[in-house]
């Protein structure tokens, strides 16, 4: 499909030494960490017009894979209706709309729709738009919503009277999106700003309707630059929590009665290296999911909400299990659910006074996770569930016959039946002896073809198997697709993740290595047509599997890739830098700043032949700086022995998400699978 390919673009190189800890690397690429500068822009762009080039062959099979799968979307969908124990909240899409639209009806399913925020248009002139979250007062007369069109994550907040339709002159801007809190009296308004450079959010403010944000009053700060910090309200509406924490070392919160919104925040439980809590109100009692008294895969705790809530009061109701993973949980005044990992598979634990018991799932590979329950004493537990063979589910336990009801799954249109597709659960023998899950998915009378091999493997994200209706256009076409649970994840437990991160970050790439050597010996992918794709942190694994593992793959895509690790976690004025430190390490230690240059994709580019290789990113990432892939490639074209193909692809619209709607994101997907299938039939006729 890739024929006659034009010559790519070229960076200019000037000569850039960064030296510490008397180590010096040389970056002549550095320049391009300037979008104001006009011939970084003028890069980018001809980079992009490079990428159109080559791609422009395949550009019928991209109007074909669009296609297809917006054509498995239901135009006129509706999300399932949940209660609040007073009304009813759903959001729907209208045919051809980009956008959701947030809807009520008053105490009944009945009741007349009343539209609360009309996405589409709200978002009909901007070239990027999302909603940041909604925030209804307890008089049910404002609604709080915030709004991104830059794609930076910075979210500008506004007020709608819904009795008037007026959006109300309050306006607060550098928000964290979704994190806000109303006070019972429903005048104030407690909300996370975010610092303008860094985009770290460290000070929580209070708003009083009516007045102009510059008199918004400062109620905390967290001083510790290493911090990230979350605010929500309690299920019972009582309390305000205000959340400090570290990636995997520590956390405090705060908490505020909701009916003394002038009151002072106190402090729950004093933070402590190591220690980690999680809270939720429950009646008469503080819920804490905790590692306390070393609990590695943590441990579910109580406390009266009367009196001091020092630990040595805490008292234990689901102990500490070795093969059981406490991930989260969620209650009413009725019932405690777990959302926990045993054997890298997601379950639900449901407790209901002494009664203590899992929900029964059917399938061997699957997701599930607790829901949405906002109505604070409802007996039924709301649960989504989802494989890679079937659509997302929403179902319904009942606490009383013990029963789960099927509220809605997905349709998906165009003639899917999920019966033509096969998933099965493999088991990879990592170089140190241990077991690495695998899920795999592919159409029924696959056999030994192209296989696409997926991961993340970073700050204890479970990477659990999901369903997608546009992977429907890759296994219909021949391809399997897996997802390799490497470390660095949870699934495992959290072990798991302190095997993949600090000090031990090379069991992460080792171990995706060794997922794709094991299908290969195992005879489920043909070993000249191995594929693999990752993005942010996962972006960084491809970076670090191409440089180790050159010859392993036919072709990558790197989403938005973290590349350029030791430079980025050096720099302190960019977005998330302090808060990383846990993560990958603090550069500044000798010690952190070797090992992490022995894999930093950047740093490790040599004169060797490297797979095909797709790199996207977004001019206006907040996560992951565009000059880092668009370095990383530079360095690549200098640097690689062979004449495969290297693109790079940067929307210059949109940030680390990518592309903002229903439909357009479809259109980055068809251009990622037309380069696969364009790689795969390449090889396959060589």
């Amino acid at each position: 499909m890739f024929k006659n390919i034009p010559n790519p673009p070229r960076a200019t190189e000037i000569p850039k030494e960064l030296i510490i800890h008397g180590d010096v690397r040389q970056d002549p690429y550095f320049w391009l960490n300037n979008p104001e500068d006009s011939k970084v822009i003028d890069y980018l762009n001809q980079e992009n017009s490079y990428t159109e080039q080559v791609l422009k062959p395949s550009e019928n099979l991209q109007n074909e894979l669009f296609e297809e799968m917006k054509g498995r979307v239901v135009a006129d969908e509706q999300s399932v209706p949940y209660f609040n124990g007073k009304d009813w909240f759903y959001h729907r899409y209208e045919s051809g709309g980009e956008y959701p639209i947030y809807c009520r009806r008053k105490a009944s399913l009945d009741a007349k729709e009343e539209i609360l925020l009309h996405g589409n248009h709200l978002g009909k002139d901007e070239a990027y738009f999302a909603v940041g979250g909604l925030a209804l007062s307890d008089d049910e007369q404002i609604l709080a919503y915030a709004i991104d069109t830059v794609s930076r994550r910075n979210y500008i907040v506004h007020f709608k009277n819904l009795q008037t339709g007026e959006i109300l002159p309050d306006k607060i801007e550098n928000t964290e999106g979704g994190s806000y809190a109303w006070s019972a009296d429903s005048n104030y308004f407690f909300y996370l700003l975010r610092d303008p450079q860094t985009l770290l959010a460290s000070k929580v403010y209070r708003h009083k309707i009516g007045t102009p944000s510059h008199e918004d009053v400062l109620v905390y700060e967290e001083k510790n630059e290493e911090c990230y910090m979350g605010l929500s309200r309690s299920k019972s509406k009582e309390y305000i929590f205000s959340i400090s924490s570290q990636q995997g070392v520590y956390s405090e919160y705060r908490i505020l009665k909701t009916n003394n919104p002038t009151g002072n925040f106190e402090v729950f439980h004093p933070g402590e290296r190591g220690l980690e809590y999680f809270i939720e109100h429950q009646a008469d009692r503080f819920l804490i999911r905790t590692n306390l008294d070393e609990s590695t895969n943590f441990q579910l705790m109580s406390c009266p909400t009367a009196g001091p809530t020092d630990k040595s009061l805490w008292k234990t109701l689901v102990p500490h299990r070795a093969d059981v993973f406490l991930e989260d949980f969620d209650a009413t005044t009725e019932w405690i659910a777990l959302e926990v990992k045993t054997n890298g598979l997601s379950q639900i634990q449901v407790i209901q006074g002494e009664t203590n018991e899992f929900i029964r799932m059917d399938e061997d590979v699957f997701q599930v996770n607790i829901g949405i329950n906002v109505h604070y004493t409802s007996n039924k537990l709301r649960y989504n569930y989802t494989s890679l063979t079937c659509p997302n589910s929403v179902l319904e336990y009942d606490l009383v016959t013990k029963t789960s009801n099927l509220l809605k799954e997905d349709k998906v249109l165009g003639g899917f039946d999920k019966n033509e597709y096969a998933s099965e659960r493999l088991w990879a023998t990592a170089r140190d002896g241990v077991q690495v899950p695998i899920s795999l998915v592919c159409k029924k009378g696959f056999d030994k073809g192209p296989l696409l091999l997926y991961a993340y493997g970073s700050y204890g994200y479970s990477m659990d198997p999901y369903f997608s209706a546009s992977r429907l256009s890759l296994l219909n076409r021949g391809f399997a697709f897996a997802i390799a649970h490497i470390r660095g994840g949870q699934e495992m437990g959290r072990h798991w993740y302190e095997d993949g991160k600090m000090m031990r970050k090379m069991n992460t790439f080792t171990d995706f290595i060794d997922c794709g050597q094991y299908l290969i010996s195992a005879g489920k992918v043909d070993a000249k047509r191995l594929f693999a794709q990752g993005g942010s942190a996962g972006g960084m694994l491809m970076g670090g599997v191409i440089n180790m593992a050159p010859d392993l793959f036919a072709g990558v895509i790197a989403a938005v890739p973290f590349v350029d690790v030791v430079t980025t976690m050096l720099d302190e004025t960019i977005p998330l830098t302090t808060g990383e430190w846990e993560e990958w390490g603090n550069p500044k230690n000798e010690t952190h700043y070797h090992y992490m240059k022995s894999y930093s994709p950047y740093d490790n580019v040599v004169a060797q032949d490297y797979p095909h290789l797709l790199v996207t990113t977004g001019l206006h990432d907040s996560q992951v700086q565009y000059w880092e892939p668009a370095k990383w490639v530079a360095k690549l074209r200098k640097l690689k022995t062979d004449n495969k193909i290297l693109l790079l692809d940067c929307d210059m619209s949109a940030g680390h998400g990518g592309a903002s709607g229903r439909y357009k994101r479809f259109k980055d997907i068809a251009k990622e699978y037309a380069f696969l299938i364009g790689i795969n039939a390449t090889v396959a006729a060589q």
